[in-house]
Formats: C-alpha cells, sequence, structure tokens
C-alpha cells in the first residue's frame, strides 16, 4: 500500500494505491503482473468525494511497487495535458473524420511532429506558436529547415 497527499487549487487530494498479483490468475493472463486499486478522495470547499479506479499493470512487483505505481499514475497527466489535449484541442484530433487505411496513423505521426516542433517557438502556449508562425512565414520555415525567401 502507499498513499500521497496532495494540496493546490483550492483543493485537497489523497490518493491510496493497493496492489495484488492475485488478479493476474497464476501465469495464465500473460503479461498481467499486478492488479492495483485507487482510492481518491477529494475535498473541495468542504465537499469530499471518493473516486475508486481498477487497473492491471504489466510491471512486476520487483519493477513497480505500490509507491512506484502511485508516481507512475500520478506522472501520467502531464502527458495527457501536455500532448494529447494539444493534439486534440488545438490540432483537431477528435474533429478529424479520417478513418481509413494508413492516413489516420501518418496524420499523428503529423501532429506529433507539429506539437514538438511548436514547443520550440518562443511563445506563451502552442495556440499562441501556430498564430505566431502564420504572421512570421520566415520563422516558419525554418522551423522545419526551409531556407529563408528572398
Amino acid at each position: 500500500m502507499a498513499t500521497s497527499v496532495d494540496k493546490g487549487h483550492g483543493r485537497i487530494e489523497k490518493r491510496t494505491l493497493h496492489t495484488t498479483t492475485i488478479l493476474t490468475a497464476e501465469g495464465k493472463w500473460k503479461g498481467a503482473k499486478q492488479g492495483f486499486h485507487v482510492t481518491r478522495e477529494r475535498t473541495v470547499k468542504g465537499k469530499k468525494t471518493i473516486e475508486d479506479v481498477y487497473g492491471i499493470t504489466s510491471l512486476s512487483i520487483q519493477q513497480a511497487n505500490a509507491a512506484t505505481l502511485l508516481s507512475i499514475l500520478r506522472d501520467h497527466w502531464p502527458i495527457e495535458n501536455g500532448l494529447h489535449w494539444v493534439r486534440d484541442e488545438t490540432l483537431g484530433e477528435d474533429r478529424c473524420r479520417v478513418r481509413m487505411g494508413a492516413a489516420p496513423h501518418v496524420l499523428a505521426a503529423i501532429r506529433n511532429a507539429v506539437v514538438h516542433l511548436l514547443a520550440d517557438v518562443d511563445t506563451e502556449n502552442r495556440p499562441e506558436a501556430i498564430e505566431w508562425l502564420q504572421i512570421h512565414h520566415d520563422e516558419a520555415r525554418a522551423l522545419i529547415g526551409i531556407p529563408q525567401s528572398e
């Protein structure tokens, strides 16, 4: 068992994670090494809510004990917010109607590349970077390695 408490943004959040190897069916479920249960107790303005989450992982107890799994789960959100949210909201991935063949994978790769290129633009956020590059064509070209126009 592992527990963490975070305070911020007007809330207190306590997370408790329990692990088990019982759910792996003694090696019958290929790749499943541990099961876990996370209880999140969130208090905002005196109102308390409790959320239970269950999961499985291919990480063995030796690779990730309860404290490590709790940290891994917590570290997931910067990825979600930093990459997936930008792809979904800023680059419109969820609204894209392309669904067949290799095109969805190609577009996902292009969006990933764009997200990383936009990180090199000295702006506060990705939408601002897109707007900046729309105005400053030479900088946009330089960002992808095209020489400046004459």
